[in-house]
């Protein structure tokens, strides 16, 4: 039998309720497992951290609310959510994941901390800088995006155009000379992000895993994300 690829989860915390428990919904696991990989999830512990670089072959990060340092936004803004161990822990885990050109896929936050570790600046105001109608923050928003050319993401989903879900209110504004913005909504908004050099190192920030196994939604929306979830466990 083939040895199925081991994918190591970080796992999101309830925050807004102070931070007691873990919790991350099973569409992330459910997603990595439905593409060929066996997920485990894994809390804020340095130990934890060592065990997943030592023995898994992929490592994947979830949506969260928290706190990021001051650097990781343009001049002037810093943020506004609740403080948490995960980014120190996240950010620390994911320098090391990604300078050693291991397979890595960020959701969301996992997005977030993957651009800024490279250097790129966000704002807690993405609605303020973009003058949007697109609500971004509510999970029940669909909106499409455009697939930069010449990027993996164009080459796994094979589509210039997809229709995505949402839920954030931080974004990115600037990139940096590591950093690839590969995905945009109607008004600008980065919707994707990749590192340069690495073969696989990229951030969504919609939500796929309100996809598996069952869509939250009316339509099918895996056309746009299944291909990357079956990519990233096959690069592992």
């Amino acid at each position: 039998m083939t040895k199925k690829p081991l994918i190591a989860i970080i796992m999101d915390e309830d925050t807004s309720k102070g931070g007691r428990f873990y919790e991350a919904n099973k569409g992330y696991f459910n997603a990595i497992y439905a593409a060929g990989g066996v997920p485990i999830g894994i809390p804020y512990f340095k130990e934890a951290g060592e065990f997943a670089l030592a023995n898994c072959d992929g490592l994947m990060s979830t949506g969260a609310r928290v706190r990021f340092a001051d650097a990781a936004y343009i001049d002037g803004e810093q943020s506004n959510s609740p403080d948490s161990d995960r980014y120190e822990f996240e950010s620390e885990l994911l320098k090391k994941w990604v300078d050693a050109d291991r397979p890595y896929l960020g959701i969301c936050n996992g997005m977030q901390v993957l651009g800024v570790i490279y250097g790129a600046k966000m704002t807690y105001r993405l609605a303020h800088h973009l003058k949007t109608a697109i609500n971004h923050n509510s999970k029940e928003t669909l909106h499409k995006v455009k697939i930069a050319p010449n990027t993996q993401l164009s080459e796994m989903v094979g589509m210039p155009e997809v229709i995505v879900n949402s839920h954030h209110n931080e974004g990115f504004l600037k990139a940096s000379d590591d950093v690839i913005f590969s995905a945009f909504a109607e008004d600008g908004a980065v919707e994707a992000l990749e590192i340069k050099g690495k073969k696989f190192a990229i951030g969504l920030q919609w939500h796929p895993e309100l996809l598996w196994p069952k869509s939250d939604y009316e339509y099918d929306l895996k056309s746009a994300s299944q291909p990357i979830f079956e990519k990233f466990v096959a690069t592992c």
